[in-house]
């Protein structure tokens, strides 16, 4: 049987691997479209998420709903999960075993939708993706890696607490749209027509070691 967003969901649902499956409500698969050119990664589900079996449904995905709105990105177009798919009892932070679990289905969801672009959202997921330690230092950056972009930026639930960070996020989400517009027209251009360098001065060369810092 051919893999597909719908199989994954299903198997998420009733996933039993590690142990955050013995606490949740309801697993949080991911929501969108397989023809997404922007997947967008957080942490974990939260405890409205868990109740529903959405992501980013709480006040955290209100602010992010809202600065993608103020971007120009539309989130029906885009294809939103975590690094784990299920809540995290007390909101803590998933253990790297949890990750590593919940691994496997996120990346059959990024094989199968092939975005142009992962937006990456705050230091948790950066860790585990990329294995970066500081989100601060290198948000607002492109990343190239075994041939996708990554884009880097603090998680919206930042913003509930710090909300001098939430003109930041709105920032970067900005500088995200204009990329996938950048990459819309690119692809639209006759072949015959030289574009622009491709090349960021803001991307980090991930041929190097990831600077490592504190977060």
């Amino acid at each position: 049987m051919d893999d597909s967003l719908e199989r994954i969901a299903e198997e998420v649902s009733c996933c039993s691997l590690c142990r955050l499956s013995a606490t949740r409500k309801y697993a949080v698969p991911g929501d969108g479209l397989c023809s997404a050119h922007l997947i967008i990664i957080g942490e974990a589900p939260g405890r409205k998420e868990d109740e529903i079996g959405k992501p980013f449904v709480g006040a955290a995905g209100e602010i992010l709903n809202k600065a993608l709105e103020k971007a120009g990105i539309e989130r029906s177009n885009v294809f939103i999960t975590n690094t784990v798919k299920c809540h995290p009892p007390n909101n803590r932070v998933p253990e790297s075993d949890e990750q590593s679990t919940c691994r496997f289905y996120l990346e059959r969801q990024i094989s199968l939708i092939k975005p142009k672009i992962i937006c990456i959202l705050g230091g948790v997921a950066y860790q585990s993706i990329l294995g970066g330690q500081s989100i601060m230092l290198n948000r607002g950056k492109f990343v190239n890696r075994n041939g996708q972009t990554y884009f880097l930026t603090i998680h919206p639930a930042a913003t509930i607490y710090n909300r001098t960070l939430l003109k930041i996020l709105e920032t970067d989400l900005v500088k995200l749209a204009n990329e996938l517009n950048r990459q819309k027209i690119k692809e639209h251009l006759p072949k015959n027509i030289t574009t622009e360098n491709n090349r960021h001065s803001d991307c980090l060369n991930t041929n190097r070691d990831l600077p490592m810092h504190n977060k």
